[in-house]
């Protein structure tokens, strides 16, 4: 991302992230010396959708030149639909804005859902389109640290090798050449076993929560390994949240306020371990949650 953004962007160009969104997007924009343009999510009855009056105005904008788009959203765990991909692509073609489409979940889609990639939507989309994806989360080989960029522009592309050469970063290392291949050609029946206990570990959060800890609310993710925790039932300051989770169950979790604006109030959960980690973790949070009502 911050060499992709070197290729794109000028000092004091805008890019624009939809917030709540991964965190580090924040630090990389602003490392090239250019200007966050929050397009929040509209948030309403435990479901997110995207502020598209808003993104054109965002968009509209003369120095706006990028929009990292994150599909699947993390860590809200929408699957854009083909409709909302076409309509944001529409208003980029209007106004010029380039798309980094974030598609490192794309391989962990729950039942009933689809992903679609960015580029694919509309013919007009591919040239004005960089896409990344990774086998490091869909086969939990982050360690081995491949990842593929795909620019189908030409010229772009180009200046992105340039770069790439210049900080001696031509080549990943041998590990993760073969990782990757090894992963791609044989995973699928490991990660169809992944995706049905990761599915399994969501039915047992969500149902554990309704029935003990009804004032923490789920938004229920439609991909990804992760749950956004909605925590603004509890009697709890936003700014105190993620350490009342720590010191009082000795649960560790992603603090919300990180994310963005629309994070206040939440928590990000990985539900990607044992069955039994979660049950721990629950139980703790559980008794916690009990020490608020004495």
């Amino acid at each position: 991302m911050n060499l992709l953004l070197k290729v794109l962007t000028e000092p004091g160009d805008h890019v624009i992230i939809q917030e709540p969104v991964y965190y580090p997007f924040y630090q990389t924009i602003k490392t090239q010396g250019c200007h966050v343009q929050e397009n929040s999510l509209i948030y309403q009855n435990g479901y997110y959708e995207i502020d598209f009056d808003d993104f054109e105005k965002k968009a509209s904008h003369p120095r706006a030149k990028v929009l990292i788009l994150c599909s699947p959203h993390n860590p809200v765990g929408r699957v854009w639909t083909k409709a909302e991909l076409k309509r944001l692509g529409e208003i980029c073609a209007r106004h010029k804005v380039m798309v980094i489409s974030d598609e490192m979940h794309c391989d962990l889609t729950f039942k009933g859902y689809q992903h679609t990639p960015y580029a694919t939507v509309d013919p007009s989309h591919l040239m004005n389109t960089i896409t990344c994806v990774a086998p490091s989360k869909t086969f939990n080989i982050a360690g081995m640290q491949s990842s593929i960029i795909i620019i189908p522009n030409e010229e772009i592309r180009e200046k992105y090798q340039e770069l790439l050469e210049g900080y001696g970063l031509m080549r990943p290392n041998a590990f993760a050449i073969e990782g990757t291949i090894a992963a791609y050609y044989h995973g699928l029946p490991w990660l169809q076993q992944v995706k049905a206990y990761l599915e399994e570990n969501l039915n047992y959060v969500t149902k554990y929560l309704e029935e003990n800890i009804p004032e923490l609310k789920p938004v229920k993710p439609e991909a990804t390994h992760l749950i956004w925790l909605n925590c603004r039932g509890l009697p709890v300051e936003p700014q105190q949240l993620h350490s009342f989770f720590f010191e009082k169950a000795g649960i560790r979790f992603d603090e919300g306020r990180k994310f963005g604006p629309g994070g206040e109030g939440f928590e990000r959960i990985n539900i990607a371990c044992p069955r039994e980690i979660l049950e721990t973790a629950l139980h703790r949070v559980e008794k916690a949650v009990r020490t608020l009502k004495k």
